[in-house]
Protein backbone atom coordinates (compact mmCIF):
# COMPACT_ATOMS: atom_id res chain seq x y z
CA UNK A 1 0.00 0.00 0.00
CA UNK A 2 1.22 3.29 -0.76
CA UNK A 3 1.70 5.52 2.27
CA UNK A 4 -0.16 8.88 2.52
CA UNK A 5 3.36 10.96 2.02
CA UNK A 6 3.99 9.06 -0.96
CA UNK A 7 0.59 10.05 -2.22
CA UNK A 8 1.07 13.47 -1.30
CA UNK A 9 4.03 13.78 -3.45
CA UNK A 10 2.81 11.89 -6.65
CA UNK A 11 0.00 14.60 -6.65
CA UNK A 12 2.53 17.68 -6.31
CA UNK A 13 4.23 15.81 -8.99
CA UNK A 14 1.14 15.75 -10.96
CA UNK A 15 0.08 19.44 -10.08
CA UNK A 16 4.17 20.72 -10.75
CA UNK A 17 3.57 18.66 -14.56
CA UNK A 18 -0.01 20.17 -15.11
CA UNK A 19 0.93 23.57 -14.29
CA UNK A 20 4.76 23.70 -16.05
CA UNK A 21 3.39 26.45 -17.83
CA UNK A 22 3.41 28.31 -15.12
CA UNK A 23 7.13 30.04 -13.85
CA UNK A 24 8.09 27.97 -10.33
CA UNK A 25 5.87 25.07 -11.19
CA UNK A 26 7.84 22.88 -9.23
CA UNK A 27 7.35 25.00 -5.76
CA UNK A 28 3.88 24.93 -5.95
CA UNK A 29 3.69 21.43 -6.85
CA UNK A 30 5.91 20.80 -3.34
CA UNK A 31 3.80 23.48 -1.56
CA UNK A 32 0.45 21.20 -2.30
CA UNK A 33 2.34 18.19 -1.09
CA UNK A 34 3.39 19.37 2.15
CA UNK A 35 0.42 20.84 2.71
CA UNK A 36 -1.83 18.20 1.93
CA UNK A 37 -0.07 15.93 4.08
CA UNK A 38 0.29 18.50 6.98
CA UNK A 39 4.20 18.37 7.50
CA UNK A 40 6.52 19.83 9.39
CA UNK A 41 8.72 21.92 8.20
CA UNK A 42 11.57 19.33 7.71
CA UNK A 43 8.75 16.65 6.49
CA UNK A 44 7.71 19.34 4.05
CA UNK A 45 11.47 19.59 2.67
CA UNK A 46 11.59 15.83 2.01
CA UNK A 47 7.74 14.99 0.62
CA UNK A 48 8.39 18.37 -1.37
CA UNK A 49 11.87 16.87 -2.47
CA UNK A 50 9.74 13.58 -3.31
CA UNK A 51 7.62 15.65 -5.50
CA UNK A 52 10.18 17.14 -7.63
CA UNK A 53 11.78 13.65 -8.33
CA UNK A 54 8.78 12.20 -9.18
CA UNK A 55 8.05 14.93 -11.45
CA UNK A 56 11.24 14.85 -13.00
CA UNK A 57 10.91 11.59 -14.32
CA UNK A 58 8.89 13.01 -17.60
CA UNK A 59 11.62 14.93 -18.07
CA UNK A 60 13.65 11.99 -18.27
CA UNK A 61 11.66 10.10 -20.39
CA UNK A 62 11.43 13.27 -22.63
CA UNK A 63 15.16 13.79 -22.91
CA UNK A 64 15.81 10.08 -23.82
CA UNK A 65 13.00 10.20 -26.47
CA UNK A 66 15.40 13.37 -27.52
CA UNK A 67 18.50 11.77 -27.78
CA UNK A 68 17.27 8.85 -29.73
CA UNK A 69 15.81 11.01 -32.06
CA UNK A 70 18.79 13.31 -32.07
CA UNK A 71 21.05 10.52 -32.55
CA UNK A 72 18.47 9.12 -35.39
CA UNK A 73 19.51 12.33 -37.59
CA UNK A 74 23.00 12.54 -36.58
CA UNK A 75 23.92 9.25 -37.89
CA UNK A 76 21.93 10.13 -41.11
CA UNK A 77 23.60 13.33 -41.33
CA UNK A 78 26.85 11.20 -41.06
CA UNK A 79 27.79 12.84 -37.96
CA UNK A 80 28.77 10.09 -35.56
CA UNK A 81 30.54 13.11 -33.45
CA UNK A 82 27.27 15.46 -33.47
CA UNK A 83 25.15 12.53 -32.01
CA UNK A 84 27.54 12.08 -28.68
CA UNK A 85 27.32 16.34 -28.52
CA UNK A 86 23.88 16.06 -28.48
CA UNK A 87 23.34 13.23 -26.25
CA UNK A 88 25.98 15.25 -23.64
CA UNK A 89 24.00 18.79 -24.22
CA UNK A 90 20.53 16.78 -23.62
CA UNK A 91 22.44 15.26 -20.25
CA UNK A 92 23.65 18.68 -18.91
CA UNK A 93 20.46 20.18 -19.37
CA UNK A 94 19.10 17.93 -18.13
CA UNK A 95 20.95 17.73 -15.06
CA UNK A 96 19.75 21.40 -14.30
CA UNK A 97 16.22 20.77 -14.91
CA UNK A 98 16.45 18.14 -12.45
CA UNK A 99 18.20 20.03 -10.12
CA UNK A 100 16.19 22.86 -10.90
CA UNK A 101 12.99 21.13 -10.40
CA UNK A 102 13.64 18.59 -6.93
CA UNK A 103 15.34 22.01 -5.67
CA UNK A 104 12.03 24.00 -6.26
CA UNK A 105 9.57 21.34 -5.01
CA UNK A 106 11.58 21.14 -1.97
CA UNK A 107 11.29 25.22 -1.47
CA UNK A 108 8.01 24.67 -1.97
CA UNK A 109 7.16 21.74 0.16
CA UNK A 110 9.15 24.09 2.90
CA UNK A 111 6.53 26.71 2.56
CA UNK A 112 3.96 24.35 2.20
CA UNK A 113 4.73 22.90 6.03
CA UNK A 114 4.88 26.86 6.88
CA UNK A 115 1.91 27.55 5.54
CA UNK A 116 0.32 24.36 7.31
CA UNK A 117 1.61 25.82 10.90
CA UNK A 118 0.39 29.34 10.33
CA UNK A 119 -3.54 28.51 9.30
Amino acid sequence: MVSDSTLHALLGAVVTIVLSFVPFSPALGGGVAAYLNEANSSEGLRIGALSGAFATVPLVLFGLVAVFFLGFFAIGMNGGAMGIGGLLVVLVVGLIAAVYTVGLSALGGYLGAYLVGEV
